[in-house]
């Protein structure tokens, strides 16, 4: 097997991904922004996915790549693609479940690879468990304020992610494939906080908060307004069809997906 590019190394799932691909003893390399300061057990080019220029030599020798793509827009990805089409064969890309819409960042940079000549893997998960980290600050004062505590999700493990970006990138059979990936229970959001509580031992309360007083909240945080409009659609959708459960990740790594009590439980500290 050649070497394995991986982007986005240094975040929630790249991290994983290199740690899984140096444990399984393979050739790896992690492209990130600061060598000196990624602290990544293997070898690292500096580079930047916003710099198309910066890519070719840390795609050299570079058989397959995981890419993960760092905006909630496509500028410059047809530049990111192009250069990955002249050095590598294969790419599995950290899609999502959104990408059968038009319009989406999602769905360009899917095309962008489907029409690249790139043999292509998508991996398209629902919501992430990792996202509960933005209500940490509220949930050790006791009270998550937020909308649609009602909506309902199955949020994956990020190390379920990564462990299937492993598998599909060391394993053949996935060529074209487009994977969904979810957790294995639905929940509520009121119920994610309630299961946090009682991981780390404290009593969280949730307390629905408008539409619009969230809206501001994000949009400070965020900074993106179509971004932010979609998430609260996405979320005001889930309250009366909650996001499908799916058995993509027990068919692929002939295991049970990752509970969110799992989760909970390995980010304990965060929250506490």
């Amino acid at each position: 097997m050649g070497k394995l590019l991986v982007t986005g190394a240094t975040g929630n799932v790249g991290r994983h991904v290199v740690s899984q691909l140096a444990e399984a003893g393979l050739e790896v390399r992690a492209l990130v922004r600061d060598p000196g300061r990624a602290g990544l057990p293997v070898e690292m080019a500096q580079g930047d996915l916003t710099m198309p220029e910066t890519l070719h030599p840390a795609l050299e020798d570079v058989e397959s790549v995981f890419l993960l793509w760092p905006a909630f827009t496509a500028d410059g990805a047809a530049e990111v693609v192009e250069a990955i089409a002249k050095h590598a064969r294969r790419v599995v890309y950290l899609s999502a479940n959104a990408a059968d819409e038009p319009g989406t960042h999602y769905h360009e940079i899917e095309r962008l690879i489907r029409n690249s000549g790139l043999g292509w893997t998508f991996l398209r998960p629902g919501g992430f468990a990792a996202n509960t980290l933005g209500w940490a600050g509220q949930i050790r004062q006791g009270v998550v304020r937020w909308p649609y505590g009602a909506a309902s999700r199955p949020l994956i493990h990020e190390k379920d992610i990564a462990a299937v970006a492993v598998h599909v990138l060391t394993s053949g059979g996935h060529g074209g494939a487009a994977y969904v990936l979810t957790g294995p229970e639905q929940l509520t959001q009121a119920e994610q906080v309630r299961v946090i509580g009682e991981v780390i031992g404290r009593e969280v309360r949730w307390e629905d908060q408008s539409p619009d007083e969230a809206r501001d909240r994000m949009m400070a945080a965020w900074g993106d307004p179509a971004f932010v409009a979609a998430a609260l659609r996405t979320w005001e959708g889930f309250v009366a069809v909650p996001e499908p459960v799916t058995d993509t990740v027990e068919r692929l790594l002939g295991r049970p997906a990752l509970t969110f009590r799992q989760w909970a439980a390995d980010h304990a500290a965060d929250f506490s």
